[in-house]
């Protein structure tokens, strides 16, 4: 049996697959007691104390890494040894160095990582015309992560803290993340001004005009997590990439989730 009776869920999850797959592992652990950080539109500074909880850090992987603003606003967490499960959400192509990055901020922030897992989420330029792992996670994927959930619970319950070193899938130094020219998705004619993408936008990149007659984004701020996108009720939000049609002729073959324990 473990000490632990809480999992601490903490995730960035602008379209909601890493939310889901979190959420999933949260329950094959099976704690009675769960606490749910989400920073997906928290842009608060004060610190996070998680304290004696079995921690679940998720988060998308962009270019091979973790998300910029996931790892800033996940910097904001305290611990002083809490076991931690790391899982890292990627849209089918690779998540290449993610899962190293998510550990070595884990263990600066003074968790102890236990296990990590990489899983598949539908990727946010993925449209009807052009899919890119559409739908996922999806039952199975679902099914993996709770099973995760229980194997993690399992290692915990064998193993004494501080957790023994274990191999995870990746690279140090992390390959380069390179920015690229900012750009941003657009409206439509057939927006009607609702403001559901303003709602949903994680770096508040995206407001009404001052005369309420359209929607306005700040390209800088944007970081094409599609949220805005996938959200429009009336499919007015739309972007426009040319690397979509690159990850639909290469990428759109089923990968599975890879685990770490």
């Amino acid at each position: 049996m473990t000490t632990f009776q809480t999992t601490h869920i903490v995730y960035f999850s602008p379209t909601h697959t890493t939310e889901k797959i979190a959420r999933a592992i949260a329950e094959g652990i099976g704690m009675e007691r769960r606490i749910e950080t989400d920073l997906t539109l928290d842009e608060s500074v004060s610190a996070i104390e998680i304290n004696h909880s079995l921690t679940i850090l998720a988060t998308p992987v962009y270019k091979g890494r973790v998300a910029p603003v996931a790892l800033q606003r996940m910097k904001r967490l305290k611990t002083s040894g809490s076991p931690v499960i790391l899982v890292a959400v990627y849209g089918n192509r690779d998540y290449e160095d993610a899962l190293v990055e998510l550990r070595d901020m884990a263990i600066e922030l003074g968790f102890t990582p236990l296990s990590a897992g990489a899983f598949i989420g539908e990727h946010s330029y993925s449209t009807p015309q052009r899919p890119i792992a559409a739908g996922r996670p999806d039952a199975d994927d679902l099914y993996q992560a709770i099973q995760f959930g229980k194997d993690s619970l399992s290692k915990l319950e064998r193993t004494n803290l501080p957790v023994p070193a274990f191999y995870i899938k990746g690279n140090v130094p992390y390959k380069p993340f390179i920015t690229g020219t900012p750009s941003a998705p657009v409206c439509n004619e057939n927006c009607f001004v609702c403001g559901e993408c303003v709602e949903v936008c994680p770096t508040h990149a995206i407001r009404i005009s001052p005369d309420g007659t359209s929607i306005e984004t700040d390209v800088n701020r944007c970081i094409r997590c599609c949220a805005c996108v996938k959200v429009c009720p009336n499919g007015a939000r739309v972007y426009d990439n040319p690397f979509a049609a690159f990850l639909h002729e290469n990428f759109s073959a089923r990968r599975e989730p890879e685990l770490f324990l």
